[in-house]
């Protein structure tokens, strides 16, 4: 795919008809069309009867550019959006392109209310087509982990000690357990208003895998881990966290550094430094651009953060042509994230 700026993009995508030829560029690059309903390569362009052939009329009377295609199989309608994130979208198609191309761009992300004012938008509609887009991000299986992997947790959210008096009485009246502290020589695992979130990075390819947890336990990390690498043929590295010592036994090797005696990397070069770099990226972006994540929705905010950073060493056109490959099947409705 070519190099593509914001200046570019716009240059390319002037409007409807002209981002939807360019949609289907980036989801059939071969050229011929798909069929998302029954999967049939190959159909037939349903061309617009109007003198400069982009807009067709909508049984409603208006005009679309939108591009239509019908299956030579099944006989069905489609377009580049049908069984995507974009499908059933209201919002232009070209207004779509240009924030999934700075979201991608975006090392910090993209708040919802930023999206609002650039492109014109509700407040409900912006922060909508964020979750789509970030629910387009996560990782697709099949395709473990193996080989160095390097694991870590990490707490989101706020300290109940530090919240005002009316937010405390929510916490708590939601269920929140008052922050135990830690004494010199017991367990560090505490009960915590906070979000526990496992990332697993492939200290070879730069690949990361992150996850919330119920809480940080051996049994809780190694569902996880067990889900998302493929422990037989991987090394793992961590601190020295009591949890990870039943699971560091089913790899092939297990490394630690003593944090506590500030050993940041072992004789042998292991260390926690990669996910700890990732770690840092993700807490100053979710606290500089969204500074709030709700528990609930915290999941696809990883997702993004995931994406972006697996993606590091790709331009920002390429990361783009990625994520388009991912967007088909991925179609979220606003029940269904307003119920996540």
């Amino acid at each position: 795919m070519e190099h593509i700026s914001i200046p570019r993009l716009t240059a390319k995508i002037p409007d409807e008809h002209a981002a939807y030829l360019f949609l289907e560029g980036l989801r059939w690059p071969e050229g011929t069309p798909v069929c998302p309903h029954c999967g049939n390569v190959g159909a037939n362009y349903i061309r617009p009867r109007s003198a400069e052939g982009k807009a067709r009329a909508t049984r409603t009377g208006s005009l679309s550019q939108r591009r239509v295609w019908q299956c030579k199989a099944c006989r069905k309608q489609f377009s580049a959006m049908t069984g995507t994130i974009f499908h059933g979208s209201k919002v232009p198609l070209r207004t779509w392109l240009l924030v999934v191309f700075e979201m991608c761009a975006s090392k910090n992300g993209m708040a919802a209310r930023e999206i609002e004012r650039k492109y014109d938008v509700s407040p409900k509609t912006a922060w909508f087509m964020a979750h789509r887009i970030r629910e387009a991000m996560k990782r697709r299986a099949p395709g473990m982990l193996v080989g160095t992997i390097v694991s870590d947790e990490t707490y989101i959210g706020g300290d109940p000690r530090r919240m005002n008096r009316k937010t405390r009485e929510r916490w708590e009246g939601g269920g929140g357990v008052e922050p135990v502290k830690v004494v010199p020589g017991e367990s560090k695992l505490q009960k915590t208003a906070k979000t526990p979130v496992l990332s697993l990075v492939n200290a070879e390819t730069g690949e990361v895998c992150s996850a919330v947890v119920p809480e940080v336990t051996g049994a809780t990390l190694r569902k996880v881990i067990a889900e998302q690498v493929n422990v037989a043929a991987s090394v793992l590295w961590t601190d020295e966290g009591s949890w990870y010592g039943a699971i560091g036994r089913e790899f092939v090797a297990h490394e630690t550094v003593n944090h506590s005696a500030e050993e940041y990397v072992n004789e042998r070069g292991a260390g926690t430094n990669p996910v700890e770099n990732y770690f840092g990226q993700l807490k100053r972006s979710l606290d500089g651009t969204h500074h709030r994540v709700s528990v609930e929705h915290l999941p696809r905010y990883l997702a993004e953060f995931d994406f972006r950073y697996s993606t590091r060493a790709d331009s920002d056109s390429a990361r783009v042509a990625r994520l388009m490959g991912q967007v088909e099947g991925r179609r979220l409705s606003y029940k269904r994230v307003r119920g996540a």
